[in-house]
């Protein structure tokens, strides 16, 4: 090894293509396969990186002794620590590195792990020039150690006199973390078997007069014969310090050491020994007891790889070896927990490279981190396949400047890992064009979205394809999430139910109100629990639906007709047409339902959501205002008290009676209101606050996962339950729900069925009646679709389906009954269904030590809908506990749901980006891929329709046309196509998620930049459009990332792109 000042002079170069900056091209023609046209004799002719996919895509073998397995990596140093020299755990990964830290004596944050490239360089000469020895048969150290010095000493490199010194350095005691961390917290505490240990050092101390050269021999007969390679002895045994090489063989630390190997503690791994059936029989065996809290975390079927270095005074030249045995074993405490090792790197050398040494045994251990270079390590058949995943590794690594970042700053692990089967798979050959009419198609009958051409025949295929999954969806209900999920929508529907009922009694003249909309939920929420497609739609009543009741109740009061009997037909005739709509699969136009529509109308409903919680709070203090005057009101002593007014003048309105004082004054008979208001912003916001700090409680640094992710799934329960137990305590006198308590209709005139027919109504109203409804039916079918497409996009990963058709015939039904009965209508709630959705994500749990949960999809069932009815059914048996919780609570509910309803929008990102420079932007994917006044153009065409929106829904007059609009929102967007290219729409109106697209990201920069309207009518100008590219040398680069060691090439000059900007220059 060069010395620390000596130019390093690299024995290698790196192969490249021909000269020019493309990525290496695949040799082969056609469509062949690449593994049969790509030979050994063109290996050493090719980039490394095809080097690496040629020996991925070979055959494994029928003996899977080459197949791959998660690695535990372990870095060890040979170390003096007080009067013993052993090997020290340093540093361990599995796919972070984690390092001990000296000073705290304990293990570092997991961190990305950053190295030198001269570590790298030097790694890669030590494998060129170094032993390499695959498929050892060895089933315990010291073979191992065996087999590793006589090869050595075959190959030259290691001279015969010293290879036992080398042999004992390799088998001494291995020290882990954990042990010095135990030994470090209970000082006074020992085992009796180290106190054993130390009896039984002391007697052999005193036997052998304190000489340094004795010996103490240690054997240990194996309880079979040994493995090939041992020489055929079946008896092997092991010294101390035999042949006189105690003093030779120490560490070099500051001052001159004469300590021999008899201050060395023996390693239990160094004991020959069969193969132990289990690490917890080892351990008995040998002493050595695992780190099993850490195993937790190891992967199931998990091996591991050691990596040894160090530096001893007897060796004047570098030795390194890099084995693969052909079995793993477990060998004794040579790794800190239970596993299997199955790959040793060793690194001696001499005095004076001890951190040269410890960087290249990082370099090692983040090698076999790596997904790649892991499993060519499993699969290489000899040396030249290893250096050709240390040059692929090279190809796809990271160079940062050293004047531009401060190397003991420890870089975070990335939320999310980007995939690396780019790096494993060749080069793929050029994609046929495909259809983009057919790939729609195709698209659409995946998801029940397309017209079978038959009656009811999307209604077929529907429960065609949710009849598998049914029982699943109670099944999978069997969760905690569940629970809290339950309780939490139970308050979220509950509220909103209440609230709507009494505005419904205001608007129909009290033919409907309170009780009417709890039966209704009842009624239509089991139903649509029960047969529905798509159970994770929250079923609600919506302002709509309120105001399509107000008017056709006005209509009737003016007409002096029946208004319960007119609605009844009117919903008669919703439930027929959309029964019709059902039959000819109508459900197949919500694929015209774009993210720029569905994104309008959920962020409209988050508006009115907080909107309304803030106002509510607001009409609390216009009727309770803070400075109400004077409050005439005084406790007097009772009668024959020897006590003054001035003694009794000092008790309040609540406390007076308990000393028996009498209240005297005009507001008596009502509490004081001064502090209500104030104490309802207190309630509303403290609720608020605390749903949405708890919510976010799983991603904190406190507690166990487990604990934090209670918290987190019970956020808004913890949230009610401590502000009304806060309001409780206080004894503010704040508005509190109010649950009717019997089931009975409001109105006595009416019962629980309406009659088809009324003496006020003439004949003919059943036929007029079709024309309100033709309303209402345009009004409930965008409400059911805009927000079954919320529930059901490509974000939220659902595996189950969809079910558009079965959902509108489920409603139907439902609305028939409610008009038998009385009750309002149900339809879909976008915001309580998208925190329905929310409150039932999965994340992957966390094994390795700084991977980050992942997304994997939403707890798919129906238990949590049927129980949340269920619950709302029997809310009139709970009004004694119902009435203790403040409205003021449940208003922050309402805004914790609309502002947790805008996480995840694209359309509120975009907003948000309007206001921010450039540099504080986030690297939202659409930035990259379109220009930021283009993505403004967009978002203000978005904004001024979600205006639109608002006034017309604001407004009395109009508000029956909110329908109506937002069919015309889907007009809107269709236009659309006239100013923006289909490239631009498919990357800002596309629900494709975002790591899907980060995944797609070339085949978008692939797509053709196709010319709208106006650049075909108006075929000239120059502008600035063009973009830059960052393109990796190899498969292994990543889009958009300067790769080191690899090629940044800028595309400017093809025809898309040059279509591309005389397109943005003209609609600039």
């Amino acid at each position: 090894m060069a010395k620390n000042n000596e130019y390093i002079e690299l024995p290698w170069t790196m192969n490249s293509s021909s000269g020019d900056d493309e990525a290496p091209k695949d040799p082969r023609t056609g469509g062949e396969d690449f593994t049969q046209q790509f030979t050994e004799n063109d290996f050493e002719a090719t980039p490394p990186a095809q080097r690496v996919q040629f020996i991925l895509g070979e055959d494994v073998g029928d003996d899977g002794t080459h197949v791959s397995h998660p690695l535990f990596s372990e870095m060890g140093m040979l170390v003096k620590e007080g009067d013993e020299i052993e090997w020290k755990e340093t540093a361990r990964w599995i796919k972070f590195e984690e390092d001990v830290e000296e000073g705290g004596n304990r293990w570092s944050k997991p961190h990305v792990a950053t190295l030198s490239l001269h570590s790298l360089f030097e790694l890669r000469r030590l494998l060129v020039n170094g032993s390499v020895m695959l498929d050892m048969e060895a089933h315990n150290l010291e073979v191992m150690a065996d087999l590793v010095c006589d090869q050595m000493v075959s190959a030259g490199t290691l001279p015969p006199g010293v290879k036992d010194k080398v042999k004992d350095a390799l088998l001494r005691r291995h020290r882990h973390q954990h042990e010095y961390a135990k030994k470090t917290r209970l000082p006074i505490i020992r085992s009796l078997a180290d106190m054993r240990n130390q009896s039984s050092s002391k007697i052999e101390e005193q036997s052998s007069g304190h000489t340094l050269g004795a010996t103490t021999p240690i054997s240990q007969t194996a309880s079979e014969p040994g493995p090939p390679g041992s020489n055929g002895n079946s008896n092997l045994s092991t010294t101390g310090g035999g042949g006189g090489m105690g003093r030779f063989l120490t560490v070099p630390s500051g001052k001159p050491s004469n300590r021999t190997l008899e201050d060395m503690v023996k390693s239990p791994s160094s004991q020959s020994m069969a193969r132990p059936s289990s690490g917890t029989e080892l351990s008995e065996q040998q002493g050595h007891k695992g780190n099993t809290h850490f195993m937790r975390k190891i992967p199931p079927g998990a091996e591991a790889s050691n990596i040894l270095v160090g530096e001893v005074d007897f060796l004047e030249r570098t030795l390194s070896c890099f084995i693969r045995l052909s079995q793993a074993a477990v060998m004794g405490d040579l790794t800190e927990v239970p596993v299997p090792t199955r790959f040793i790197f060793i690194l001696l050398g001499p005095p004076g490279s001890q951190s040269n040494f410890h960087e290249i045994g990082r370099a090692m251990a983040t090698l076999m981190s790596d997904e790649i270079f892991h499993e060519v390590a499993y699969r290489a058949r000899k040396r030249d396949h290893l250096l050709s995943g240390v040059d692929e590794f090279l190809d796809a690594v990271t160079v940062l400047p050293p004047g531009e970042w401060d190397p003991t700053i420890r870089i975070e692990p990335p939320a999310a890992i980007p995939s690396q089967e780019v790096r494993k798979r060749p080069p793929e050959l050029p994609k046929e064009e495909v259809d983009e009419e057919e790939e729609e198609q195709r698209l659409r009958e995946e998801s029940g979205l397309s017209r079978t051409g038959r009656l009811f025949g999307g209604l077929i295929n529907d429960v065609k394809r949710k009849a598998p999954w049914y029982l699943s969806d109670y099944k999978d209900a069997l969760s905690m999430q569940c629970v809290a999920s339950w309780i939490f929508l139970y308050f979220a529907c509950l509220s909103p139910i209440i609230t709507f009922g009494g505005l419904l009694a205001e608007a129909t003249g009290k033919h409907m109100a309170a009780m009417e909309s709890l039966v209704s939920g009842f009624v239509c929420g089991m139903g649509y629990g029960f047969f529905s497609g798509q159970p994770l739609t929250i079923l609600g009543s919506t302002g709509p639906v309120l105001v399509f009741e107000s008017i056709i109740y006005e209509f009737c009061f003016k007409m002096g007709w029946d208004y319960m009997t007119f609605r009844f037909w009117i919903g008669m005739w919703v439930a027929g047409i959309c029964i019709v709509l059902t039959a000819i699969d109508a459900s197949a136009l919500v694929c015209y339902i774009t993210r720029f529509t569905e994104e309008n109308f959920a962020t409209l409903i988050a508006f009115i959501f907080i909107y309304k919680a803030i106002e509510n709070v607001v009409v609390i203090g216009k009727n309770f205002p803070v400075n109400q005057g004077i409050y005439d009101c005084v406790c007097t002593p009772p009668l024959g008290s020897n006590a003054s007014v001035v003694d009794y003048a000092k008790y309040n309105w609540d406390s007076c009676a308990s000393y028996n004082g009498t209240l005297v004054g005009g507001d008596c008979g009502t509490p004081p209101t001064e502090n209500v208001f104030l104490m309802s912003v207190v309630l509303c916001a403290g609720t608020f606050i605390i749903s949405t700090i708890l919510k976010d409680f799983k991603n904190a640094l406190f507690f166990p996962s487990i604990v934090r992710q209670y918290i987190s799934d019970f956020s808004v329960l913890i949230a009610i339950f401590a502000m009304s137990f806060f309001d409780h305590f206080l004894g503010v006198p704040t508005q509190k729900l109010e649950v009717p308590n019997e089931l009975k209709p409001t109105l006595d005139t009416r019962g629980w069925l309406i009659p088809p027919f009324s003496e006020k109504n003439p004949w003919w109203s059943p036929m007029i009646a079709v024309f309100p409804a033709l309303l209402g039916t345009i009004l409930i079918f965008m409400d059911q679709q805009i927000t079954a497409v919320i529930v059901n996009r490509k974000e939220n990963k659902l595996k189950k389906g969809c079910g558009y058709h079965l959902d509108l015939f489920i409603l139907s039904i439902l609305i028939a009954i409610c008009s038998v009965m009385g009750l309002p209508w149900f339809v879909a709630a976008t915001v309580l269904s998208i925190n329905h959705v929310n409150s039932l994500k999965l994340e992957s749990e966390c094994s390795a030590p700084g991977e980050k949960p992942q997304f994997l999809g939403v707890r798919e069932q129906r238990v949590t809908h049927i129980l949340i009815f269920l619950t709302i059914g029997v809310s009139v048996l709970l009004t004694p506990l119902l009435g203790h919780i403040p409205m003021p609570v449940l208003f922050g509910v309402f805004l914790y749901m609309g502002v947790a309803s805008l996480k995840g929008l694209q359309f509120f990102d975009r907003i948000l980006i309007m206001f921010m420079p450039a540099k504080y932007q986030p690297d939202y994917m659409f930035l990259r891929q379109v220009p930021i006044k283009r993505v403004h153009l967009f978002t203000i065409i978005q904004l001024a329709c979600l205006i639109i929106l608002w006034l017309i829904k604001s407004f009395s007059q109009t508000s029956i046309l909110f329908p109506l609009m937002l069919v015309v929102m889907i007009g809107i967007r269709k236009a659309l196509d006239l100013v923006f290219t289909r490239r631009e729409l498919k990357i800002l109106d596309d629900i494709m998620p975002e790591m899907t697209k980060r995944a797609a990201a070339d085949d978008l920069h692939k797509l053709d930049a196709e010319v709208g309207l106006l650049a075909r009518i108006f075929p000239f100008g120059k502008g600035r459009g063009g973009r830059v590219v960052n393109k990796p040398a190899g498969p292994g680069g990543d889009a958009g990332s300067a790769v080191g060691l690899g090629l940044i090439k800028c595309t400017t000059s093809n025809a898309n792109e040059k279509e591309f900007e005389a397109q943005s220059s003209l609609l600039k």
